[in-house]
């Protein structure tokens, strides 16, 4: 079954384990920021309403538990009810009732396996969004249906092969926002090795044949000549 896609915030004042993370994270098709310290987590759980957050406990300027306490106190219900998964170097069984006490819906210790963590989110978003949660991007006429893999221009199918659909995903999801093919790369294809630019480009390629009126005309996929592609704001 395709991972429920979702908005995460990762909270980790290591940049490196918070970068791992994320890159992770990414892999399973989510949409990631990261911020380094309690403060900023707050800020931006309020600015960008996530479906999860990821927590690291021993954090500067306000840690895990206190972001925890006080977002499980917050009026805004997408707030208050937001999934949490605290991540700590602190093992006691002590700690993993506090912090469940606290308002964290799962505990994971470090060092954190990736397999795990995307384990335990995948499992954390069903139970929070359920398990047939469905995010459709409209532009125009075209709808990108995310965890049922599937694409649709006026109400007529397109079949995409994992790597477009991946393209168009990430394009849809931000209209107007340009990415450099190097940032399509690093979201897209992830860790794979000997891949360069030019695939970007010869993907984009397949892809417009497919969900284009006339290629040579795109009123989707638009070329940003020196910098990357975009999502036509329709």
């Amino acid at each position: 079954m395709r991972t429920v896609t979702a908005r995460i915030l990762v909270a980790d004042d290591d940049p490196k384990h918070a970068q791992l993370i994320r890159l992770y994270l990414e892999r399973e098709g989510h949409q990631v920021l990261t911020v380094g310290d309690g403060r900023a987590a707050l800020e931006q759980a309020r600015a960008r309403r996530p479906d999860l957050l990821v927590l690291d406990w021993m954090m500067p300027e306000v840690d895990g538990l206190d972001v925890c306490r006080i977002l499980r106190a917050d009026p805004d219900p997408a707030l208050a009810d937001v999934a949490i998964l605290l991540v700590t170097a602190r093992s006691g069984e002590n700690d993993m009732l506090l912090g469940l006490d606290i308002g964290a819906d799962d505990y994971l210790s470090k060092p954190v396996s990736p397999r795990e963590l995307t384990a335990r989110i995948r499992a954390l978003l069903r139970r929070t969004r359920g398990a047939e949660a469905t995010e459709v991007l409209r532009v125009g006429e075209l709808e990108v249906d995310t965890p049922r893999f599937e694409v649709r221009v006026a109400g007529a199918p397109v079949r995409l092969t994992a790597k477009e659909f991946g393209i168009l995903e990430l394009l849809a999801r931000e209209p107007g926002r340009v990415f450099t093919r190097g940032q399509i790369l690093d979201k897209t294809f992830g860790f794979e090795n000997e891949v360069s630019e030019r695939t970007v480009d010869a993907h984009v390629v397949n892809l417009r044949r497919k969900i284009e009126v006339n290629p040579a005309e795109p009123r989707y996929v638009q070329t940003v000549y020196g910098r990357g592609y975009r999502m036509a704001e329709q």
